[in-house]
């Protein structure tokens, strides 16, 4: 990994227990990019990994995945941020055309499609609840998304300004619902899946699914909001 540029881009991934996946995680970070590694509560020294690879590591000891996430959304200071997980399932340099859409001004948010890459990648489960709530999405918001996965870029302070406040698996989602009240131009692009490097703490499981679906329902039940525009609002998003 090379040297960071905070500001140029920062890159948030959530970590716990990540030990195995980090060096190749952080060696795909794109050059002059900030590799920000939220420890979760790790004990498998994720940490001092990540540090060693020369990554910027903010400890966050409240559980949750939107608890990782919004850490280092704070700790960010890029004028673009970008949010990718740390189990090597996904490559942080599939962000490089993201982050050029955002900076040119043609989308607001730009969300990674995940397309799984050889057999058990994606649990049938965790499929099903993904294309539920995809459909609950565009029920609540007229946007037609396939997925709501962890790969994506935006602007900081617009992302700030969303006021984001699930700390749990609904992160993801509640980004999106308030991006799509704010009137954000939001693209989605297909990304290969890859089988990802130990267990998962969320999909791996029917009881982990379960409970992201649930955290998810609660966010799109939320009464619409307003939230600032983003830097450079663009109209339409995905709707159709």
């Amino acid at each position: 990994m090379t040297s960071s540029a905070p500001e140029d881009v920062d890159v948030v991934l959530p970590c716990l227990n990540e030990a195995e996946a980090l060096p190749w995680v952080l060696d795909r970070v794109p050059p002059g990019w900030r590799a920000i590694v939220v420890d979760n509560g790790s004990a498998d020294g994720s940490a001092d990994i990540a540090r060693a690879l020369g990554a910027t590591v903010v400890d966050e000891p409240r559980r949750g995945f939107g608890a990782a996430c919004h850490a280092g959304l704070t700790a960010a200071t890029a004028g673009i941020v970008c949010f990718c997980d740390c189990d090597a399932s996904l490559d942080p340099a599939l962000l490089v055309p993201f982050v050029s859409e955002v900076r040119e001004g043609s989308a607001d948010l730009v969300l990674g499609r995940r397309r799984p890459q050889g057999r058990g990648t994606w649990p049938a489960h965790a499929r099903a609840g993904n294309l539920a709530l995809s459909l609950m999405l565009r029920r609540r918001t007229g946007l037609r998304l396939h997925d709501l996965g962890p790969l994506r870029a935006a602007r900081r302070e617009s992302l700030l300004a969303l006021g984001l406040t699930d700390r749990r698996s609904g992160y993801p989602l509640q980004m999106v619902v308030r991006a799509a009240d704010a009137d954000w131009r939001i693209t989605e692009h297909d990304v290969p899946y890859l089988p990802r490097s130990g267990v998962s703490k969320v999909t791996g499981t029917w009881r982990g699914t379960w409970q992201a679906v649930r955290d998810m329902s609660r966010v799109l039940a939320e009464a619409p909001a307003r939230p600032a525009p983003a830097a450079a609002p663009s109209r339409g998003g995905n709707r159709r």
